[in-house]
């Protein structure tokens, strides 16, 4: 398991050195919440193309865990790239004040946060040459656990290939802080809001029931899981694949 972990990292490496490459940026901006896709993320940034190349910036608002800022910031230290503190608390603020309809439930909230975070991400990128490395991993991915053009936005996806449950063991191959591995993971998109809480299921249960199902060609859901799963996956499709156009016509 170890040597495939290494290979799979090797790989990641050399991916996001070309990407690098390949478009003339001078590195990479990551968004850091203090969860541990953004922490495996920023490593292999850091890994690939040296942590002087690589800015990690957290974007928090009012209900924001302030542990997750202390995790971050310690994520940053310990891998050597800068860390910035942007809070995206004001334009939340405007937005409840000038466009209440837009925020009139936790999930239209949540989404304009992941989205509002996306663009102030891509604008650092854009004004300092870098690349927006993305934080999904293969989980989210399929679940359509995701918001499209917020979280799901990225120029690199380095852990995308990785089921959640790899995203830890990558993690600890990897000697990230012990404390980002074992928290619950949280989108922190409201007071208490915990990721295993919203989709039903422990990340255990959920990847274990997507590899079951993808062998079995996504028919067939034998657990009360698989079908919550299987449920998901159907109903997240339009957030996998590209926009319907007439483009091929012409």
């Amino acid at each position: 398991m170890q040597k495939e972990i290494g290979c799979v990292m090797e790989a990641v490496d050399q991916m996001i050195r070309h990407a690098i490459w390949s478009a003339g940026a001078k590195g990479i901006v990551v968004g850091v919440s203090g969860g541990v896709d953004s922490a495996v993320a920023a490593a292999f940034a850091a890994r690939a193309i040296g942590p002087e190349h690589v800015v990690g910036i957290s974007l928090p608002t009012a209900v924001t865990r302030p542990d997750d800022l202390t995790d971050a910031a310690e994520l940053c230290r310990a891998l050597g790239i800068e860390h910035r503190v942007v809070s995206i608390e004001p334009l939340m603020e405007t937005y409840r004040r000038e466009y209440p309809d837009l925020t009139a439930t936790p999930y239209l909230t949540g989404n304009l946060m992941a989205r509002t975070r996306m663009a102030i991400l891509y604008a650092v990128a854009n004004r300092e040459n870098l690349m927006v490395c993305g934080t999904s991993n293969r989980t989210e991915y399929l679940l359509g656990y995701s918001t499209k053009h917020g979280d799901a936005a990225a120029d690199i996806q380095p852990i995308l290939h990785l089921y959640k449950t790899e995203v830890f063991a990558v993690a600890r191959e990897m000697h990230l802080p012990e404390h980002i591995i074992e928290k619950a993971p949280s989108a922190g998109l409201w007071p208490g809001q915990t990721d295993e809480g919203e989709l039903g299921a422990t990340y255990t249960e959920i990847d274990a029931a997507l590899q079951t199902l993808e062998k079995k060609g996504w028919t067939d859901p034998e657990t009360e899981i698989e079908e919550l799963v299987l449920k998901r996956v159907r109903a997240s499709g339009h957030k996998r694949s590209a926009p319907p156009n007439l483009a091929g016509i012409r």
